[in-house]
């Protein structure tokens, strides 16, 4: 009786194996930094099957990160990829690095992030994958520096995506220059802003609560939540503040939870859930 239940569990293992997401990583020349960057491609079990095309969700990762962190930190190693399969989804996680906040660096050549991503990462994976290769077929996220990015990049460049979410989003760069962090701002964004690190107004002309006017203009679906005990709430409640004093139709959701692995893998879902529906209404699902 061992010897079956053994057998047994060994074909499930196999027979369940079989029928998973793969994940590629995915080598990317970067002409605008002149090197080569890294992202993870989830590709869903029904990918290898067939000719058809699938719509792709660019996931980015936080400060202090790099590109395979969404398959490495969540408590349940396997939640980008059961995604992928239940949503039959493409998921991108290009490479950020530590502090480039997805921006173009006005000083430094080497952080050149929003260039890579929109015109080396977005193009790489449409001539290399069977994408969607149109805004309807593309969303974006991110959690805490990703979030940031998520709608920094989809507010300047809605020709290239239909939704965009945020999770724990550094929303407003300019506590940076709390005073208390003066000295670890000079660290961290002094390659990023050089001799203007600490004027405010530098951090202004990034932030994503200073593109509201944009998220009006584009009336792209966006969705975002924070932890109720995440340092970043009330820059992620202004926004919201912000959205509804100005018509701005989107949705945001506060739940239980911190600025933690457990809480993002917690709100993916929603996330991936809310693009489906988009997807599904202009046809890319």
């Amino acid at each position: 009786m061992k010897k079956h239940v053994f057998v047994l569990g060994l074909l499930l293992l196999i027979v369940t194996s079989s029928f998973a997401a793969k994940v590629d990583t995915l080598q990317i020349a970067s002409k605008s930094m002149n090197k080569n960057h890294y992202a993870a491609v989830v590709t869903p079990n029904s990918y290898a099957k067939g000719s058809t095309k699938f719509p792709v969700l660019y996931l980015l990762h936080g400060a202090y990160g790099h590109f395979r962190d969404w398959l490495k930190k969540t408590p349940n190693k396997n939640t980008v990829k059961d995604l992928a399969d239940q949503y039959n989804i493409i998921i991108v996680m290009p490479e950020g690095e530590m502090f480039s906040f997805y921006l173009d660096s006005p000083v430094n050549s080497e952080s050149q992030f929003e260039t890579h991503i929109i015109k080396e990462v977005i193009p790489t994976i449409d001539a290399t994958y069977r994408t969607i290769a149109s805004k309807n077929g593309r969303v974006i996220t991110g959690l805490s520096m990703g979030g940031h990015g998520a709608f920094y990049l989809s507010s300047k460049h809605p020709e290239l995506f239909c939704a965009s979410g945020s999770m724990s989003g550094a929303l407003d760069m300019s506590v940076m220059l709390h005073p208390d962090r003066i000295e670890a701002t000079k660290n961290l964004m002094m390659p990023i802003f050089g001799d203007a690190t600490l004027e405010p107004e530098t951090y202004l002309r990034y932030s994503v609560l200073t593109k509201v006017e944009l998220f009006k203009k584009n009336q792209m679906p966006i969705y975002f939540d924070c932890g109720v005990d995440d340092f970043l709430i009330e820059p992620n409640r202004e926004l919201h503040r912000r959205l509804v004093y100005n018509d701005v139709p989107h949705e945001y959701t506060e739940r239980p939870g911190a600025h933690t692995w457990e809480y993002w893998e917690n709100a993916l879902p929603y996330h991936v859930l809310f693009f489906s529906k988009i997807l599904k209404s202009n046809g890319s699902l």
